[in-house]
Formats: structure tokens, sequence, C-alpha cells
């Protein structure tokens, strides 16, 4: 069969089905709907039917789902975008559609002609579409007016007003990526915003980590909204030229940023729909009164600072890996590092540059993967240099991501962490020889499930894995019993001479720092963030089939979490501004499948 015959007859597979869905969707007929997906079968839907992000499993789960939105969604209009591709028995296609609000794009699986996958998601809000491309505003007002108000003198009025005069729709606590992110967002759709921040610039969450911290992920997983990084920017970015790219974006984007500002306290007022937030504003205590409060305080959270016996007698410097300051003092020194995973490695590799005698303590196993070996196998089809030459940007790379529903994200992330193992064997049998303790993950996929499920667990080696083969940075194992004057002694009785601790134990849950503001009765309420339910290491059960509490409604109303990674930052921002613009617009948003809460830490 020629390929033009096979690319006319992978696009009928599709017209036929995309033609078949239509038309039951427009009587409504659930069961005809249900009938063209297949017995293994998803529907992820961002915003567009359920005002959640939700993904429903098997037919019985899909039906409820459309039972229960249809009638007020009411999505028609589903079109065929591009060319349908055809791979290994799966066709694969784009479409677009509208609902009763909005205009979307979704994406379809087949397999034997029935539905697999399907994603559907919110683009944009009819009647409050972003004013780019032809809808761009104009900038200058042409002609004489004498009553003619600058840029500048109306930019000077809004950064005076908001917050004392006039209140914001929404205020964002924690200026880092993601909530600078979701401000940009919120900018384009006119709705006002504060973003208050501790730091005193942007960027100084970044400029404030050990001087060796660069980005492990590479350029083109890491662009912000509307501003790409330039084509000269480097593949992995050091922290303080990323605080200088937040710096700059965060003043051309606009954004009404309160640095030096920390949220006190916030309580929900039910009766007039509004929370009161308390922050000290550079001293000046400002009470805000916005409609919705979005904790952006990064998955990392509160640092999670082990307590040991003898810790108040140890003589040496002993700090959260946060708060190290870098090596430049302890060459010559003696240093232990609790922990193996990123931030425990890139500490121990800069230490042992500046000439300091380092040991890692690795309490428990660690997946690692080579840099180069995950751009290849894992990131390079959708982010790459490649990826763009062959048309795919980052809108595109990020929906084909999400059109993975997670329940079996496991199996399309697992056969590229099978080659890396294969490819890179001896690097790895050099680790496990120096005593090194390696996993894949629970069920072998590697460092996004980790990642996905928990947060922690892995490293992404950009050199301080040769220092442990080859003996440079020594290990030791186990837990830690307790602190001397001048020693970490582990449990087995291993005793470790220090001048410099350094706690690279990870972060506690997001809802830990939110839990200081809006106290614990709210946290809990809400739940843990984070983690899918997979019941593997560290992310119990039951599962839930989508991040915990993030980018979308909670049990506490008015309270939504946003964060993640630059990718995650950049692409869940539009979903939840798209949530906040309708409920400030006062469009209906009926929440289908509201998470429950199983775990409160």
């Amino acid at each position: 069969m020629s390929q033009t015959v096979e690319h006319n007859a992978t696009r009928a597979r599709v017209e036929q089905w995309i033609t078949e869905f239509s038309e039951a969707i427009a009587a409504r007929d659930v069961d005809r709907v249900v009938s063209l997906f297949g017995e293994d079968c998803y529907w992820r839907d961002l915003i567009a039917l359920t005002w959640n992000i939700k993904t429903c499993e098997g037919r019985a789960d899909i039906a409820a789902m459309l039972s229960a939105t249809l009638e007020h969604a009411e999505p028609t209009g589903f079109t065929v975008l591009g060319e349908p591709t055809e791979s290994g028995g799966v066709t694969e296609a784009w479409f677009s559609f509208e609902t009763a609000v909005g205009r979307g794009t979704g994406h379809l699986r087949l397999v034997d002609g029935k539905a697999w996958t399907f994603l559907t998601t919110l683009d944009e809000l009819k009647g409050h579409e972003e004013p780019k491309n032809h809808r761009r505003p104009r900038g200058a007002e042409h002609g004489a007016n004498p009553d003619r108000v600058t840029w500048r003198e109306g930019r000077e009025a809004e950064l005076a007003e908001l917050g004392y005069t006039r209140q914001p729709e929404v205020v964002i606590v924690g200026g880092g990526q993601g909530g600078i992110a979701l401000g940009a967002r919120l900018r384009q759709l006119g709705v006002p915003t504060i973003i208050v921040e501790r730091n005193e610039r942007p960027g100084d969450s970044w400029r404030r980590r050990y001087k060796s911290l660069a980005l492990h992920d590479p350029v083109w997983y890491d662009h912000l909204p509307y501003i790409d990084f330039p084509e000269n920017w480097p593949v992995f970015a050091p922290k303080d030229k990323i605080g200088d790219w937040l710096e700059m974006y965060t003043k051309v984007m606009e954004l009404n940023y309160w640095g030096s500002t920390t949220a006190l306290s916030a309580k929900y007022d039910e009766d007039n729909g509004q929370w009161e937030l308390v922050v000290d504003r550079d001293g000046e205590q400002v009470t805000l009164r916005p409609r919705q409060l979005v904790m952006a305080l990064g998955v990392s959270g509160k640092p999670n600072v082990p307590v040991f016996p003898g810790q108040d007698r140890f003589r040496g410097d002993q700090h959260h890996s946060s708060a190290h300051p870098g090596p430049d003092a302890y060459r010559g020194k003696k240093a232990v590092v609790i922990g193996s995973n990123n931030s425990a490695h890139d500490i121990c590799g800069a230490l042992w540059e500046a000439g300091a005698d380092v040991t890692m303590v690795q309490r428990s196993s660690t997946h690692v993967v080579r840099s180069d070996s995950l751009m290849k196998h894992s990131l390079g089809p959708l982010y790459s240099e490649e990826a763009v030459a062959a048309g795919i940007d980052t809108r595109t790379a990020d929906l084909t991501f999400a059109s993975i529903p997670y329940r079996i994200l496991n199996e399309f992330q697992k056969p590229a962490f099978d080659v890396i193992r294969e490819q890179d064997a001896e690097f790895y049998a050099r680790l496990e020889r120096a005593g090194f303790q390696l996993d894949f993950g629970d069920d072998d996929s590697g460092l996004f499930m980790k990642y996905l499920r928990r947060g922690s667990g892995y490293y992404i080696d950009v050199g301080a894995c040769e220092l442990i083969a080859d003996g440079s940075v020594k290990l030791a194992h186990g837990d830690v019993a307790e602190l001397t004057e001048t020693e970490v002694v582990l449990a087995d009785g291993t005793r470790l001479e220090a001048d410099l601790v350094v706690y690279a134990t990870g972060f506690r849950s997001m809802n830990g720092l939110a839990a200081d503001i809006v106290g614990q009765e709210v946290a809990d309420k809400v739940g843990k963030v984070w983690g899918l339910g997979s019941d593997t290491t560290k992310d119990p059960g039951p599962w839930e089939g989508e991040e915990r509490n993030m980018w979308k409604p909670t049990q506490q109303q008015a309270l939504w979490f946003h964060g993640g990674n630059l990718h995650q930052s950049r692409h869940y921002s539009l979903y939840l501004a798209l949530q906040l613009k309708a409920r400030a617009e006062g469009i209906p948003t009926p929440v289908y499948g509201l998470q429950e809460v199983h775990h409160t830490s």
C-alpha cells in the first residue's frame, strides 16, 4: 500500500470516528458515545467539561462524567486538525471543539477502531480571549487628547491603587516561577492580581541557592508562557541567569509583584466570598481581600530538617541544603552530606571541586539517570532542537505529554528507561561497585514517575556520579544515630569526622507551608498536595489519577495550589488562570469529580 493510500485510510478512520462521536454527543446519547471507546479507555479533561482536572478510567467512569456534564458543557464542533498518524497499531489525531463558554483542543488515540485515550482541554473563554495577535492592544492613542493618560502614568496609578484603594481579584502567595507564570496568564486575561513574595526581587529564590545550582532540565522544556528563551540561551541555565530572566520577565509582563512581602495569615469569609489576607509589606502591615487565593509555594514546600541527638553540641556548621551557602568556606574541611538525591549530588560535587573532603550518606536507594541519556531517550522526542525542527512547538509537546493518562504513563516511560539502563550498563555497574544503591522506581518506570508520584528519590547526573564511582566522594550508608562534637555517627556505629553537615533531606508537602498561613484546620481540609495515589513508595493510595490538589478546585472554596517544574508551571497555569477568570466574570463553573481527601500531610 502506498504512503498516500495509507494516509488517506488513516484520516478516513479518524474522520469516521469523530463524526460518529459528534453525532452521539449532539444526541446526548451517552451509551452510544461510550460504545466508541474500547474496554481499556481513558478520557482526560483539563477543565473543558468538568471544570476540573480529571481523568475518567473505563467506560462506566466516562459515562458517569458525560451524564453529569453534557447538558451544561454543550460540546460541539469536533473537527480534525492536521494529518492523523498511525504507528504500531495506534492511530493518533488532534481535533478542535467548542463548549458553551469556550474553545478547546483535543487529542485522540484509536486502537482497533475504538478510542483508547481521549484528551479535552479548554484553550480560551468566548468573549474573554487574550489580547494577542490580531487582538493585540494598540499601545498608543493616536490623535489629540487633552486628558491623555500615558502608559507610564496608567501603570504607576495601578501600582499605587491595587491592594489599597482597589482590591485584587486574585492574590498569589509565592513569587517563584510558578507564581510568575500564573501571574502572567492572569494579566493577559485582565484579572487584577497581586503576587506576594518574601524575597526582595523576582528570581531571588534561585539566586539564594548554592552557587553551583543549574537547571537539570533542558531549555526546550523550560520556556515560560508568552516569551520563549532566546535561541542562544544555554541548554542548562545557571541559577543566577534564571533569576535574572524571572526578574526581567516580571517587569516586561507588567506583573504586580510585591517583593519583601510575607503572608502572615489568611481567613476565608464565607458570607462575603473573599479572603482576608494579612501581609507584611516591607515592614507595613496590609490587609488584602481577594476573592481567590493561590498558594504557589513550590512543590518543595517546607525544608525537611531532621532532628538527631547531639545536634546541639556539634561544633561545626550544619544546615539544610536550601540554606547551603556554597563550598568556598570549606576548602580542606571534612564535609558530610546526608542524602543522595539531586541537591546532595550537586553539593557533594561542588564541595569536592572546592577542595573539601566529602562523604555522602545514602539512606535509601536512588534513581540515577545521565543527563545526556535522559535528553536523548526520554525528553528528546518532544523537547529538543530536533523536535522543534520537526515542527513540535512547546504547546504541541505539552499537550502530547498531557494526552497520556497517569494510569498508563509508566508504560510509556518504561521502554525509554529500559534502553537507558542497557546502554549505560557500565556506568551503573561502576556506581554499584562503589557501593551506591540504585533503583529505577518501584516499577522500573524511571525518573518522571518518581517525580510525579513523590517529587523525590532521583538524580539527573551532570558529573557527581563519576566522583562517587572513582571514590573521590566517599560513600556511607544508613541512618544517622547521633552527632558528637566532631562526628556524625551512623546506626551501624560508623563514625564520620565532620566540620560541616549538610542535610540534603528534601522537603515536606506544600500544604505544610500553606498551614502556616491559612491554619492547620484548612490545610487538613484540603489534604495532601502532590502525588497520584499510586501506592508506591512515598505516594500512598488510593489511586487518584491526577496530582493531588494541583491547579484545580480543592475542598476549601477559593483556595488553589499551583507550581511544579517550569514545564508544569507553564502548561497548567493556563488552566488555572481560565478557572479563575471564569469565576471573576461570573461564568458558571460546576465542578465534576471534586477530589476527596485521603491524606492530610
